[in-house]
């Protein structure tokens, strides 16, 4: 009977593990967009004279278009934190068995190059939602200026 409800877990954990990794694209495109939409909105206020407040609907464009990407962007990491946190319970029932032990692997980050450690140790959801923040800011902060 355990057994047969390790290897039901096991499916799971397997399906976690497919649903935690189809997130990565999807943050990865979200980041991509954002970074283009940014581009082409300073593309527009540079041809249309530059940080002047006639601009104020381009800003202001910046800052919703920024804001929503926080809002996107912290909820696929909100999913894909959920599924984590399920995957590490898994790993923590059965910590014997191997098949649940994929995440682990903390040896091998230590053999690592130092500087990949150190660039590739900060987790994406705190720059994938970073970003789109600081945009969101600094839009709202031109907009502000703009109108005041």
């Amino acid at each position: 009977m355990e057994e047969n409800k390790a290897d039901r877990d096991y499916d799971i954990y397997r399906q976690l593990v497919e649903l935690w990794g189809k997130e990565n694209p999807i943050k990865t495109n979200k980041l991509q967009v954002l970074l283009v939409v940014n581009s082409l909105l300073l593309a527009a206020v540079n041809i249309t004279g530059g940080f002047k407040p006639k601009n104020w609907p381009l800003y202001l464009g910046g800052a919703v278009f920024s804001l929503v990407w926080v809002l996107s962007i912290g909820r696929t990491s909100l999913f894909q934190e959920i599924w984590q946190t399920k995957l590490d319970e898994l790993a923590r029932k059965y910590s014997e068995d191997e098949r649940f032990q994929i995440f682990k692997h903390t040896t091998e980050v230590r053999q690592s190059p130092l500087f990949l450690r150190i660039v590739g140790g900060v987790p994406s959801k705190y720059y994938l939602i970073g970003a789109p923040f600081v945009f969101c800011i600094v839009w709202l902060c031109l907009f502000l200026y703009s109108i005041i």
